[in-house]
């Protein structure tokens, strides 16, 4: 094998990497004060598409994770940035929260529900049958379909909830219609994030909790990939998958001294 180049920038997961329900996992506030002391390019990725950087930033600077805002990129963030390149300037019929709303707007979309050239389905809490309808006949119509991310459940303290994969299925049924998916595991989240913090593949890596998104995500991108014990993949579960990580750590403990 090629020997690859040393790790001088870094992506992380936020969910079941740097927190878990809510409660930092232990060592995880050491790797990002010591990311930060080394003057490393990193960044916090979450395929949660509701809120903004900076909603982040408050969140988890609430329990002692000090990341910039600069540091954190959504998949609302990679979906305008995708849709600012491929047609810049466009219109778009959007279905989420603030998080996805804004950073359409600071690409310069403008935001509407006559004749969008897209239709953007992200993550949200209170998904509207009269939204859903509207999004479908605008698709029928030509709208081209697009949606921040293909996860079909997200956590609460009661179980699994519905997010934008379940939802983007149930809009391709009644359309035939399939969206296209920007965030993990397409490797495109990935290259937009690099390009944000001018890193390059060949020395970054990619730390996750879960091998269908996060580490199938890196691997795609040419990144080296961790995947860590503290979230949804387990050690019993890598073998169900035909990839695999570079390393498997119990936790972003163990990776503080790899910085």
């Amino acid at each position: 094998m090629t020997e690859r180049k040393p790790i001088e920038s870094w992506l992380t997961d936020m969910d079941g990497v740097l927190m878990h329900e809510g409660v930092p996992v232990a060592g995880a506030d050491t790797f990002i004060r010591k990311l930060r002391d080394a003057g490393r390019p990193f960044l916090v990725l979450t395929n949660n598409s509701m809120y903004t950087p900076r909603d982040l930033h408050v969140r988890l600077n609430r329990i002692g994770l000090e990341v910039p805002v600069d540091n954190i990129w959504t998949s609302a963030l990679a979906t305008a940035t995708f849709l600012n390149n491929q047609h810049p300037g466009g219109t778009a019929y959007v279905i989420g929260e603030a998080g996805l709303t804004t950073a359409l707007h600071d690409a310069g979309y403008v935001l509407t529900d006559v004749e969008p050239d897209f239709v953007i389905l992200g993550e949200t809490r209170t998904y509207s049958f009269e939204a859903l309808t509207k999004a479908i006949r605008l698709i029928n119509d030509g709208a081209r379909f697009i949606a921040t991310n293909p996860d079909n459940t997200g956590p609460s303290p009661q179980g699994a909830l519905p997010a934008t994969g379940s939802v983007a299925a149930l809009i391709t049924k009644a359309t035939g219609r399939e969206p296209y998916f920007v965030g993990k595991p397409n490797p495109l989240m990935m290259r937009s994030a690099l390009n944000n913090i001018g890193a390059h593949s060949e020395s970054s890596a990619m730390i996750g909790d879960r091998m269908d998104t996060d580490v199938l995500a890196g691997l795609e991108a040419g990144m080296e990939t961790f995947l860590v014990l503290t979230g949804l993949t387990s050690k019993a579960d890598i073998g169900r998958y035909p990839y695999r990580p570079t390393s498997v750590v119990d936790s972003i403990a163990d990776l503080v001294e790899m910085i």
